[in-house]
């Protein structure tokens, strides 16, 4: 339960407050003054502090700088009157994550305390890498594989520079984890991490969420408002699918990449501002070039250092091991007893393609659990999970291209010797193979047939590739 500390020396506001939080199931602390709510930081830090600028005593900017002395991860949300708005946004200049003008709308407060919350747990959870998978840290990257040692040498050689990351993969792989990270290593890591999701947000909303505007620019821009890129001064911010922004803003990141300055919706002022810029993105950018849906001038700007995240079915190994961190972590979460799981149960899961990931891994490790009685996680958990859950993917061409590129890029920087062609191409053969033997049934006629081979020459591949089917195929020999 997140803890939300409450400034104000309004009692009736306090009040209304404390009985809001509640019911959207917050514990919530309360304080009249600036120095009242500093004692209560000092004996434990809240996971938020919304903050009213005028105040008894120590007011609000005076209150805010003390807060962020002694934890300057801790997001704070600033409520102020028309009359020192301001003052306000010097506050979030210098760090505060954002301010709330009264008399405010209730939805939109909890909006943004759900946004601060979110970004305070970025910023104050660390995300553990290769950890022993009897650990139970809330949010780790696991795998011992040649693929993950690699991620892991970039993180540590790009951490401690201001170079900017382009984090690529696919949807599910771990970007926004790699991408904290990083920060976390980083020298920055005292200053704000700020994410914005280039799909989640309206493309009539993202301009001015990360660039902010000046009073006028619209209507109903009433006054001026600090974006996330400003609020971020000094820090880092995430650009998480940044293959799908809208090519009309794509030339306001390259210039803040570029010149390290922005200008706000509806000004003319050039704005310097220091942030380091994290990226990612799970389409082929190339392609989006080509069909004129990607600056070329904005790629190179964001692939000063690409980290290439592999798909899960290209480091199976890892699987029992992440297998097992999650059934740690999510029987600790609910407070029961860890089951296990069979070898049955881990085979299956290391030979199933996992077209989601290790999210797609997450949810069926959480899912079997719920329906499990305690016993070992048994093949049939596992495997009603898979058909209730697991989606229906269709492959584009960019996907099918970006997942070949992949496929490629692994064994050119993981494998040595003068057989690297033949060694991709046995690895797409072995998929096609057993994608057609799963198809028919594991009938090597038929399947013969499909791929247009002799009967003799697919059983042979199959003995070279070594090549099993799932235990819910039995194989047919007519």
């Amino acid at each position: 339960m997140n803890t939300i500390l409450i400034i104000d020396d309004d009692d009736q506001l306090r009040k209304s407050f404390d009985k809001l939080l509640t019911e959207e199931g917050y514990r919530s602390l309360c304080a009249a003054s600036g120095e009242a709510g500093i004692k209560i930081i000092q004996k434990k830090v809240p996971d938020l502090v919304i903050l009213d600028m005028r105040l008894p005593g120590m007011n609000g900017l005076e209150t805010f700088q003390a807060i962020h002395e002694i934890e300057p991860k801790l997001p704070v949300i600033i409520m102020t009157a028309y009359g020192t708005t301001e003052t306000a946004i010097e506050a979030t200049k210098i760090g505060a994550f954002d301010y709330i003008l009264k008399p405010f709308d209730i939805p939109d407060m909890l909006s943004v305390i759900v946004k601060a919350l979110e970004a305070g747990r970025f910023m104050r959870s660390p995300v553990d890498m290769n950890v022993s998978p009897e650990k139970t840290a809330r949010e780790a990257i696991i795998g011992q594989s040649t693929p993950m040692q690699e991620v892991y040498k970039a993180i540590g050689r790009v951490a401690s520079t201001d170079a900017t990351v382009l984090i690529r993969g696919d949807s599910g792989t771990g970007k926004e984890l790699v991408a904290r990270a990083i920060y976390q290593h980083s020298l920055r890591t005292s200053k704000p991490f700020l994410v914005i999701n280039c799909v989640a947000i309206p493309e009539t909303l993202l301009e001015s969420e990360l660039f902010g505007y000046e009073k006028g620019a619209f209507t109903g821009a009433i006054h001026r408002r600090i974006g996330k890129i400003e609020q971020a001064h000094g820090g880092t911010i995430f650009l998480d699918e940044i293959g799908d922004m809208p090519i009309s803003l794509q030339a306001k990141i390259l210039r803040l990449l570029q010149e390290k300055s922005i200008e706000r919706l509806g000004g003319r002022q050039t704005i310097p501002v220091d942030v380091r810029v994290i990226a990612a993105t799970n389409r082929n950018l190339e392609t989006a070039i080509a069909d004129g849906r990607f600056r070329e001038d904005l790629y190179y700007r964001l692939n000063v250092v690409t980290i290439w995240l592999p798909p899960l079915h290209d480091r199976s190994d890892d699987i029992p091991l992440l297998a097992k961190y999650f059934l740690a972590r999510f029987t600790k979460e609910a407070g029961m007893d860890n089951p296990g799981i069979t070898e049955e149960a881990k085979a299956l899961l290391t030979n199933h393609h996992w077209p989601g990931n290790v999210r797609e891994l997450a949810n069926t490790i959480q899912n079997s659990l719920i329906f499990n009685r305690g016993a070992p996680l048994s093949v049939e958990d596992i495997d009603q999970t898979i058909t209730e859950k697991s989606p229906c993917i269709e492959i584009d061409d960019d996907n099918r291209d970006q997942f070949l590129r992949q496929l490629v890029r692994q064994e050119l920087t993981t494998k040595t010797g003068k057989n690297i062609f033949d060694s991709c191409m046995d690895r797409f053969a072995s998929v096609v193979i057993s994608e057609v033997l799963n198809l028919t049934g594991g009938n090597r006629s038929q399947a013969a047939k499909l791929l247009g081979l002799s009967r003799p020459t697919l059983h042979s591949k199959i003995e070279k590739y070594k090549l099993k089917l799932e235990t819910s195929v039995k194989e047919k020999t007519s």
